[in-house]
């Protein structure tokens, strides 16, 4: 009888943690977010003199990478989703837009975006922070 009663693992029980919005500290805040893009932009982007279809696609993922980890560091976004979305491109002499649609609640969820040009290259960095629970 010790043996079977030794035997029983014991049982924890957890309360649910829903959370219908974020906490104030938890927020998206697109100023922050936008600083943290500009940066990342211009270091990847301030000494590029040519471009090269070849390497902008690692560029891009490289770039997109760089800036999940920053925000995720510097940005206290626990239950965030963070989607980054980035378009490099090269200065010919033309116009360029780029825009974005997204379907999400205007209460916990928003955006930064961030561009950066100068004689060769321009680029242009969208961040989503989707509320998560």
């Amino acid at each position: 009888m010790a043996e079977a009663e030794s035997r029983q693992k014991e049982v924890q029980l957890f309360e649910p943690t829903y959370q219908l919005g974020p906490e104030e500290k938890e927020r998206f805040r697109p100023s922050e977010v936008k600083k943290i893009a500009e940066e990342v932009l211009k270091k990847y982007l301030e000494g590029v003199t040519e471009y090269t279809n070849s390497t902008v696609s690692a560029s891009c993922e490289d770039v997109c990478e760089t800036i999940k980890k920053r925000v995720k560091e510097e940005c206290y976004l626990p239950r965030h989703k963070l989607v980054c979305q980035v378009v490099l491109g090269e200065m010919k002499d033309q116009g360029v837009r780029v825009t974005s649609r997204c379907l999400w609640d205007p209460d916990s969820d928003n955006y930064a975006s961030a561009y950066y040009k100068n004689n060769h290259v321009w680029g242009c960095a969208m961040v989503f922070g989707l509320y998560a629970e």
